[in-house]
């Protein structure tokens, strides 16, 4: 066996030489760096001959002079005498070393030879004289260098602007302003999203488990004459997982995945948008079978002619031309299926809606309560918790909670026993997480008078008096007159999850809503502003009764409600007559709820302020006080019914501490209470 060479011990081979533009940029300055050092001790004047002759003649000041006879050029060095009069300023004689001396141009060398002689015989010059040649380098250097730099630095920014494009994600400069900026994520990268990173959307996953088995097995479907959909959109609200559930359906199929937001089609120069949109198409017919993705369609999809721009060429519109083009130009089976999400589908152009482009909307749905459950112990993976930890407690306590919102509650609370210096995050960590997630930090050090904590006391007091004692009230939770965020008070209900809505549940919402500024008025004898927030989702609620639901007496079976959005913001639908009726509707709810709401808080008025004086000497009250108090709710809710009720115990339990008993039930019989129900 050979040994390596000696200069190299490793024994790997070497590779070819490269050149590197850096070197290049060593050269310049190291060149550069040597004419400014070897032209410091040398200063030089340009006169005229005229000039030159008196300081030969006259000052006797010219000690060497040296012809250049190839360029018609005298220099004379000039003695120290003289060269601190002309070069004054630059320390002539002084220690320097500064060789001073003047050039000017002649008419012949034989000429001034011919003066030389004169100069010597009359005693005027007594130095030496030479003839020289100037180098052929050195002009055709000086002429071209600043040419050559110049060109390179040129080269040097036009590569930069390109950056080098080519491929996806590639270059953001000039040259590559009409490419794709799309992200690509395939077999290569590390880490891969499957199915199991998403928790919850079983219907969406089922229905998109389809374009899964084809990316994998096309021929299963294209034997028996069938055709996969081109497009799948998904459609919902924000943070429910629309980006997570695409990158799951990439991760699963294993196949190139293309990632790009719908604003990343537009700019400010025309016809960039249908560049990068035919770029993107391209890449991806040449990675084919694979997965197009683009994030927020909204910014590239909207509706065409919505938009009044003068009679001017809409950028927008000519990207979503050419996205609809480039969707229909695909081959039946050419294996490129496009994916898209957005929270806005109302607004989407119908051309891009049609079967053939996104033949399906796959809707994304907030959570229900058993989707929620999978999502915690999804998040909870990576978090290190304290054994007997009850996820179905926390998912009942976080309803309408998004995926994101989850994760945020998860991550909160490790935050929080962090800060506690504990060794696993419990229950009180999540409650305090929910708490602050929802009504913010609390602010103790917020000073109020013993006349504003009373007022807000017997504001809280009443929509938790109200709501107890309405058949569809919301079940409380918590009750608090420390101040969070920008409230100075704060409730925390429980609402039941519905899929219809009955007006007698929105009325009970209203008059819940109105029960603080009810009690303001019965037992302070007035009223404050601590009542805003809750009599603008009051008058909303009144409006969308009247205006959207039809649930007016006057006003039946009509609503007003435009789902196209093709209806102008500035008209409205119906005339001036009927928007008295729908001004006068919704004060006769409004009216008719909260004098229910004061007549509520009457009869139950010594519950009532018993109530407020527990809030006012412990801040804090839970499901537990109010039930000692009013007794138990005649009503229960579906919540209650299906995961169990409250515990019952006497004893209040601390700050953001809710106990539950859980009453287990079999499948079957949770299916029949549901059916029931």
């Amino acid at each position: 066996m050979p040994l390596p060479p000696l200069n190299n011990p490793n024994g790997q081979k070497k590779g070819p030489f490269k050149f590197s533009l850096w070197w290049m940029y060593a050269i310049v300055l190291l060149f550069i760096a040597g004419i400014l050092y070897f032209d410091t001790n040398t200063v030089t004047k340009e006169v005229s001959y005229s000039e030159f002759e008196r300081y030969v003649e006259q000052d006797h000041g010219i000690k060497k002079i040296v012809v250049l006879t190839d360029k018609r050029e005298v220099e004379g060095f000039l003695t120290d005498s003289l060269a601190r009069v002309i070069f004054k300023g630059h320390n002539i004689a002084d220690g320097q070393n500064v060789v001073a001396k003047v050039k000017s141009n002649i008419s012949s060398a034989d000429k001034l030879s011919e003066k030389i002689d004169q100069w010597r015989s009359t005693g005027a010059f007594t130095g030496t004289v030479d003839y020289e040649k100037s180098s052929p380098y050195s002009s055709f250097l000086w002429s071209i260098l600043p040419f050559a730099l110049f060109i390179g630095v040129w080269f040097y920014m036009m590569r930069k602007m390109s950056g080098g494009a080519g491929g996806a994600g590639g270059g953001g400069g000039i040259f590559s302003v009409g490419k794709s900026k799309a992200m690509l994520f395939d077999k290569n990268n590390a880490e891969k999203v499957t199915f199991r990173d998403v928790a919850g959307l079983s219907e969406a996953k089922t229905e998109i488990e389809e374009i899964v088995e084809f990316l994998k097995n096309p021929k299963r479907y294209t034997n028996l004459g069938g055709k996969i959909p081109k497009g799948a959109l998904l459609v919902g609200p924000p943070g429910t997982g629309k980006t997570l559930l695409a990158k799951a359906v990439a991760g699963e199929a294993d196949v190139p995945f293309f990632s790009m937001s719908g604003s990343d089609f537009v700019e400010m120069f025309v016809g960039v948008g249908a560049s990068r949109v035919r770029d993107l198409f391209r890449q991806a017919k040449e990675k084919a079978p694979c997965i197009v993705f683009i994030d927020e369609i909204d910014a590239v999809g909207r509706a065409r002619g919505k938009n009044a721009n003068m009679g001017g060429n809409d950028e927008r519109e000519n990207t979503l031309n050419q996205l609809l083009t480039e969707m229909d130009g695909f081959g039946s089976n050419s294996g490129v299926i496009i994916l898209a999400a957005t929270n806005r589908a109302d607004i989407l152009d119908k051309a891009l809606m049609r079967a053939g482009r996104f033949d399906r909307q796959i809707y994304v749905d907030l959570p229900d309560l058993p989707d929620r459950v999978e999502i915690f112990k999804v998040h909870l993976r990576k978090v290190k918790t304290a054994p007997g930890l009850d996820i179905d407690m926390l998912a009942r306590q976080t309803p309408g909670f998004s995926g994101a919102d989850i994760a945020n509650v998860c991550n909160e609370a490790a935050l929080i026993a962090a800060r506690h210096n504990k060794e696993s995050v419990d229950k009180d960590d999540f409650n305090a997480a929910v708490d602050r997630i929802i009504g913010g930090l609390e602010k103790r050090s917020k000073i109020l008078t013993d006349e504003e904590k009373r007022s807000i006391a017997v504001h809280e007091a009443g929509h938790a008096t109200v709501s107890w004692h309405l058949r569809y009230g919301n079940p409380l939770v918590k009750v608090t007159i420390v101040p969070r965020g920008k409230a100075l008070g704060a409730a925390w209900y429980l609402p039941e999850e519905r899929q219809i809505v009955p007006s007698q549940v929105l009325l009970d919402d209203i008059c819940s809503l109105l029960g603080g500024r009810a009690a303001e008025e019965i037992f302070l004898g007035h009223i404050s502003t601590g009542a805003a927030n809750d009599l603008e989702r009051v008058t909303k609620q009144a409006y969308a009764m009247v205006v959207y639901y039809g649930m007016s007496e006057r006003l039946p079976n009509l609503s007003y409600y435009d789902s196209t959005g093709q209806n102008s913001m500035f008209t409205n639908p119906y005339s001036d007559e009927r928007a008295t009726i729908i001004d006068q509707e919704v004060s006769r709810i409004i009216a008719e709820q909260y004098e229910r709401a004061k007549s509520i808080l009457r009869e139950h008025s010594e519950g009532h302020n018993s109530l407020a004086e527990t809030l006012i000497s412990r801040e804090v009250i839970f499901t537990d006080d109010v039930e000692r108090i009013f007794g138990p709710r005649q009503w229960t809710s579906r919540t209650d019914e299906l995961f169990g009720q409250k515990d019952n115990s006497p004893v209040p339990p601390p700050i953001d501490d809710v106990e539950a008993t859980e009453v287990k039930s079999s499948d079957k019989e949770e299916k029949q209470n549901t059916e029931e129900k």
